[in-house]
C-alpha cells in the first residue's frame, strides 16, 4: 500500500464520500476509485445504504494510516529544513486560558524573531489537544498534567505552576470580607463553568464534590473568554486560572482555601525527534517565561518551573 493509497483511504474514512473525497485530496473521483479499488473489499464496504463504510479491517488500520502519513509529514518536514528547501513550520496547540494568558505574546515574539516559519494554532481543552498530538496533527502543545500523570506516549517538559482562584467582578460587592474564601462558602454563590473539556471545569466540580457542596450554576458551556466576559458582566463568579487576571481591570481576584492549583507542561509526541521548528519555539517560550517571571509580569500566584535541557 503506497503513501497515496493511505491519504485516499483516509479521506474516504473521514467524510464516507468517494466524490467528496476526491475533492478533499484535489484528484478527480476516477483517480481516487481506481487507486483504492484493490483496497475495497478488504477496507471499505461501498455498498453501505449510508454511503462507503469501513469494514473491521478499515477500522483497524484507521489510526495507524494516520499516524504513518503524520510521521511521513514530519519527516518531509524535518528533510526539508536541513537541505534548505524551506524554514518550516510548527502546529502548536494550547487551552484557551492559556492562548489568552501566554501563547499570544510568545507567537507573536516567536514570529518576530523566525518570520519564515509558518504558525499554526488550535485552541482545545487539554484532553482534545493530548490526542491531536497522539494522532500527529500537532507538534507542541501546552496541556495541563492530570493528577494521573501525562500519557507516557508524550514527553513533556512542566513549565508553569498556577494556582485557581474565583473572579467576581469589581463593579459588584466582594464575594467575602476576608482575603480569602472557601469552596463551601462558594456554593452560595451563582457560578459560571465553561464547557466540558475544560480541565478548570472538572477540577471546580471535583473541589465541590470533596467538600460535599452542591454548586449554583449560572451559566454553563463556553469558552474561557466568554466566561470572564459573562463574569465581568455580573452574571455569576467562576473558577478562573490566575493567567487570566492579567489585563482586565473589571476582574476581582479571590484565593480559595484550601487552594487549588495546577501545573502547565509544553508536550510532543515521544516518538519523533524534534524539528528545528519545534526546537526554536520550545526556546522562544522558555524564555519568555523567564523574562516574565524576573519582571514580576504575572497576574496572581503563578510560578514559572525551571526545566531541565534537552
Amino acid at each position: 500500500m503506497t503513501f497515496t493509497q493511505l491519504a485516499y483511504f483516509l479521506a474516504v474514512a473521514d467524510v464516507r464520500s468517494f466524490t467528496r473525497a476526491a475533492e478533499s485530496v484535489g484528484v478527480a473521483q476516477p483517480t481516487l476509485s481506481r487507486q483504492l479499488k484493490a483496497l475495497e473489499t478488504e477496507l471499505v464496504d461501498r455498498g453501505a445504504r449510508d454511503g462507503p463504510m469501513l469494514t473491521p479491517a478499515g477500522e483497524a488500520l484507521l489510526p495507524l494510516a494516520r499516524r504513518m502519513l503524520a510521521d511521513a509529514d514530519n519527516a518531509r518536514t524535518a528533510v526539508a529544513e536541513i537541505v534548505g528547501l524551506r524554514s518550516g513550520r510548527i502546529r502548536v496547540g494550547g487551552t484557551p486560558s492559556l492562548c489568552i494568558g501566554v501563547l499570544a505574546d510568545v507567537l507573536r515574539v516567536f514570529h518576530e524573531q523566525h518570520p519564515d516559519i509558518r504558525l499554526e494554532l488550535a485552541e482545545d481543552g487539554s484532553q482534545p489537544l493530548v490526542r491531536s498530538l497522539a494522532r500527529g496533527e500537532l507538534d507542541v502543545a501546552l496541556v495541563i498534567v492530570p493528577a494521573a500523570g501525562v500519557d507516557p506516549a508524550l514527553h513533556t517538559t512542566p513549565v508553569l505552576r498556577e494556582r485557581l482562584s474565583v473572579a467576581s467582578p469589581t463593579s459588584e460587592r466582594a464575594p467575602t470580607s476576608r482575603a480569602s474564601m472557601s469552596v463551601r462558602e462558594l456554593g452560595r454563590r451563582s457560578l459560571v463553568v465553561p464547557r466540558r473539556g475544560y480541565d478548570v471545569r472538572e477540577t471546580t466540580l471535583a473541589a465541590f464534590a470533596d467538600a460535599g457542596v452542591e454548586p449554583q450554576f449560572a451559566v454553563e458551556g463556553g469558552e474561557m473568554d466568554a466566561v470572564l466576559r459573562m463574569v465581568e458582566a455580573g452574571t455569576g463568579v467562576a473558577v478562573v486560572p490566575d493567567l487570566v487576571f492579567a489585563g482586565r481591570p473589571r476582574l476581582r481576584r479571590t484565593v480559595l482555601t484550601p487552594p487549588l492549583f495546577r501545573t502547565v507542561a509544553l508536550a510532543r509526541r515521544a516518538d519523533l525527534t524534534p524539528t528545528h521548528a519545534m526546537r526554536a519555539f520550545r526556546a522562544t517560550l522558555l524564555s519568555f517565561l523567564a523574562v516574565l517571571s524576573a519582571g514580576d509580569g504575572f497576574a496572581g500566584d503563578v510560578q514559572v518551573l525551571r526545566p531541565a535541557t534537552g
